[in-house]
């Protein structure tokens, strides 16, 4: 996984230099800067705009008791969104925004939930399996009436 982050971490840069030498060398240098940030801002207008309408979702599920499983992950995804807009360049622009459609976004959370996660049903005792990693027990909520 290091070496992985290690060419990421060289790679990447030498890609954006790249790109941004050749779109200079097309439209000029000032429409450059310009088209960078004009995607800076507007990366930056979209994840608010999104992320406010994740938080929103994540707290009506957590005030009906479910679990905001989804929900967190789409933060995690729209945090790394932008992370990729405000780094300067094509490249990464591209990448945040691409993260920023809502049904491509969808499709990266169902494919992360059915490699990552396992929903097990069931107690040993009912046909499920054991996992030494779940303690049962019992629980009560001191704030309800008895």
């Amino acid at each position: 996984m290091f070496f992985w982050l290690l060419l990421l971490f060289f790679t990447v840069p030498l890609v954006e230099i790249y790109v941004l030498l050749e779109v200079g060398g097309v439209i000029g240098v000032l429409p450059t800067i310009a088209l960078v940030v004009l995607t800076a801002v507007i990366g930056a207008g979209l994840i608010r705009a999104q992320g406010l309408a994740t938080l929103a979702r994540v707290r009506g599920e957590l005030d009906r008791g479910e679990l905001p499983a989804v929900g967190i992950i789409e933060a995690a995804l729209l945090l790394v969104a932008g992370a990729l807009l405000l780094t300067p360049g094509f490249v990464t622009d591209t990448l945040g925004f691409l993260i920023l459609v809502p049904p491509l976004r969808r499709r990266v959370v169902e494919a992360f939930i059915a490699r990552h996660v396992v929903i097990r049903g069931g107690t040993p005792e009912r046909g499920g399996r054991h996992d030494p990693r779940i303690i049962e027990g019992e629980f009560r909520r001191d704030d309800e009436a008895p």
